[in-house]
């Protein structure tokens, strides 16, 4: 399994527009990150977790090939932004979309076009999936695990694909979908910020679900500037936890 992160800042990216802290006028790239997004590949499938305002800039320097799922998490602009540029991979098939209801709600209601019985050229073609967080399922012969938790007062998805396991924009994980999480080798958790947030685990918080969880590793993720350099926060992480960053590839 590989593992590539496309993205891995919060919803308004890192440098923020406007911002001139050390962190977004930091000349270190792994500093420098787009809105959350994963593409995992396991014996040539290939699954996109999340598909933000960015992804056509992510995508470009993958291979143009047939993407076989597309895993959204929840219903906020920075991971479905980008759905639309899902249209040239209608090429291969229409592209098969995995969500809640409440997301899969979200889209009719916010791109209408992409749904209409008769479209105009050029419109994605999607095919949308409800997913039960309780029930796991299968694209391709690759069994998908969703996980269900909070963020803040919504009810949201992470994922669970072999020994790896997807968590982003989490505040609370109810305790019984803890054990969806056991056995891990990888495990991909928001970090947003030292700081308190209300919606989404601080560092401190992050750190403490992964002492619960146990991974072999653990990557953090869906950081904002409020993280801190990357230079100066890995070293005083424990040895298994790690800050992601835009471009990383990471193999199970």
């Amino acid at each position: 399994m590989r593992i590539k992160f496309l993205g891995t800042g919060t919803s308004t990216g890192v440098p923020e527009i406007g911002c001139q802290c050390e962190v977004c006028t930091s000349g270190n790239i792994k500093d420098r990150r787009l809105r959350a997004s994963v593409l995992v590949s396991i014996d040539g499938i290939r699954l996109l977790i999340d598909c933000g305002p960015d992804f056509r800039e992510q995508i470009l320097p993958e291979e143009f090939a047939p993407i076989d799922g597309v895993l959204l998490t929840h219903e906020h602009y920075d991971h479905v932004g980008g759905l639309d540029d899902l249209r040239p991979f209608c090429k291969f098939a229409d592209v098969d979309i995995y969500a809640n209801n409440i997301t899969l709600d979200a889209l009719r209601k916010r791109t209408p076009y992409f749904f209409l019985e008769h479209k105009y050229p050029g419109v994605p073609a999607l095919l949308l999936h409800e997913v039960d967080k309780d029930r796991p399922f299968t694209i391709k012969n690759v069994e998908v695990q969703p996980i269900g938790v909070m963020h803040y007062k919504l009810p949201i998805l992470g994922y669970r694909i072999g020994n790896f396991a997807y968590l982003t924009d989490v505040k609370i994980i109810p305790e019984g979908e803890y054990s969806k999480l056991e056995g891990l080798d990888v495990l991909v958790i928001n970090a947003l910020r030292i700081g308190e947030h209300i919606s989404h685990l601080n560092l401190s918080q992050a750190l403490g679900e992964v002492k619960k969880i146990a991974p072999k590793k653990t990557y953090l993720i869906h950081m904002s500037h409020g993280i801190g350099l990357h230079d100066v926060v890995q070293p005083a992480l424990p040895d298994n936890v790690f800050l992601s960053y835009d471009g990383l590839e990471v193999f199970i």
